[in-house]
């Protein structure tokens, strides 16, 4: 299993990637434009998360249902990321500005909030808090 990390560029909060995605469909899936296909595909696609940074924090994931090559608007081939309409939010983790996409291992990739910060804890603060706790190395 292999995951992707890519920015969510404009996008502030999970709030308006939930939106956003509304509008990006292919056969009812939510789906994610990028410039080219990974060439780890089978290890992707064996149960992966597409991780989101937004504002320079890594917020979410969503799993990652398929990949499908697709014409561009200026004719060049790209690649559709196929996701579940699922948003998971993760412990948020600060992340520098890249270009396109990159592979996040398991390993190294940040846990989903609840699964190890419990029902009661850092999952059910409000996100700006969340964001601002992890930008203070607090959490």
């Amino acid at each position: 299993m292999l995951n992707i990390i890519k920015l969510a560029v404009g996008c502030p909060s999970i709030e308006v990637l939930r939106e956003r995605l509304n509008h990006y469909r292919l056969n009812g899936h939510a789906t994610v434009q990028t410039r080219t296909m990974p060439k780890r595909a089978e290890e992707v696609l064996d149960g992966g998360s597409l991780y989101r940074v937004m504002d320079g924090m890594i917020l979410c994931r969503q799993p990652i249902i398929g990949l499908e090559s697709a014409q561009r608007a200026d004719g060049s081939t790209g690649t559709l990321i196929v996701v579940s309409d699922e948003i998971i939010p993760v412990q948020p983790r600060p992340m520098r500005p890249f270009q396109g996409w990159r592979y996040l291992e398991p390993k190294d990739a940040p846990p989903d909030l609840g699964s190890s910060l419990g029902e009661d804890g850092i999952a059910n603060l409000p996100p700006q808090l969340r964001r601002e706790l992890a930008e203070l190395a607090l959490i």
